[in-house]
């Protein structure tokens, strides 16, 4: 009897050392697993990310406008949220407000001044996870030579393969900047101190 038991925990031995060769490997792999962050860019020429803007009129109505013309794009880790990044560049001068006057008084510099300041930027240094969909994007704004933080509230919509062989990802945004923090003050009137931006970004794969 001795004897057998001496080779049942032989056995064994061997057993589980065998199991411990073939896991180590797996275990070295495992990290390697984990899906890299993806860089996507901005579907502006699809005509699929919009930068929009609103401001009250004498406390009556709504403003409206948007800027036709920018790029730029994020990186987004799936496995860490908080590690995604965004960077947009505007071109200030493309703003629209459906009205030809107003928007060369807006260029001018009274308002944005685009001989000397043509482009916005953002760039995203923080990103919080706030829910299942949601998140604070918090980053620096730049506009007329100022730059300040602002934190965007920021929903995901979706994401999947496109018809086109590609691979898609969508995005909103909302935030509201005081228009005195950067550098525009001509009198609006009470009811328009600030403005209110909207975003909805649709970015393409790599």
């Amino acid at each position: 009897m001795p004897p057998l038991l001496t080779l049942n925990r032989s056995t064994t031995l061997k057993r589980l050392v065998s199991a411990a060769l073939l896991v180590m490997p797996l275990l070295t792999v495992a990290p390697e697993l984990q899906a890299a962050p993806e860089q996507y860019v901005l579907d502006t020429q699809g005509h699929h990310a919009f930068i929009q803007f609103k401001i009250k009129h004498l406390g009556y109505s709504w403003l409206m406008g948007r800027f036709d013309n920018f790029t730029g794009g994020f990186t987004l880790d799936a496995d860490a949220v908080d590690k995604s990044s965004v960077k947009v560049d505007i071109d200030v001068a493309s703003l629209n407000t459906n009205h030809a006057e107003r928007d060369k008084h807006l260029r001018s510099p009274d308002f944005f001044n685009v001989a000397k300041f043509p482009q916005a930027t953002f760039v995203s240094t923080k990103i919080e996870k706030t829910g299942e969909h949601t998140a604070n994007i918090t980053g620096n704004l730049t506009l007329k030579g100022v730059t300040k933080p602002v934190t965007l509230t920021t929903t995901y919509i979706g994401g999947g393969d496109d018809p086109w062989g590609g691979h898609r990802q969508g995005f909103e945004a909302t935030t509201e900047i005081r228009l005195k923090d950067f550098g525009i003050d001509y009198d609006l009137g009470p009811a328009a101190q600030t403005a209110q931006i909207y975003i909805s970004a649709e970015g393409v794969r790599k």
